[in-house]
């Protein structure tokens, strides 16, 4: 079965730069946009940033730009989310999710309802 496990999370102090991985495995992974998603405590979950199957295109949300990258690896099925300089309001549990590609993606890259699977999330503290 599909399986999209997330590492890297932690205690990280801010202004920290910690790199997210998401290893994904029982699908092909080639043919799957890629979206990191977060959930703070007492929030709905929301999105931080998204990449297509190709690795030609990539999404922020405006909170996260210019701090944040994702990237992917295709050869080893892996999607990273760099965060640079991390803010208090970084911290909360961050998902990946994948979608498999379809020609509409850029219209809902942001919508949880638009991914088909997702992993087991992994905490990120920000501490001063």
């Amino acid at each position: 079965q599909v399986q999209l496990i997330e590492s890297g999370g932690g205690l990280v102090q801010a202004g920290d730069s910690p790199r997210l991985s998401c290893a994904a495995s029982g699908l092909t992974f080639s043919r799957y946009n890629m979206g990191w998603f977060r959930q703070a405590p007492g929030t709905a979950r929301e999105f931080v940033a998204a990449i297509r199957a190709s690795g030609g295109r990539t999404y922020y949300s405006p909170s996260v730009k210019d701090r944040f990258t994702i990237s992917r690896d295709n050869a080893k099925n892996t999607v990273i989310l760099q965060m640079n300089s991390v803010k208090f309001e970084d911290a909360a549990v961050y998902y990946c999710a994948a979608a498999l590609n379809r020609a509409d993606y850029s219209g809902y890259y942001y919508q949880q309802r638009g991914y088909d699977h997702w992993g087991q999330g992994t905490q990120v503290t920000v501490s001063s």
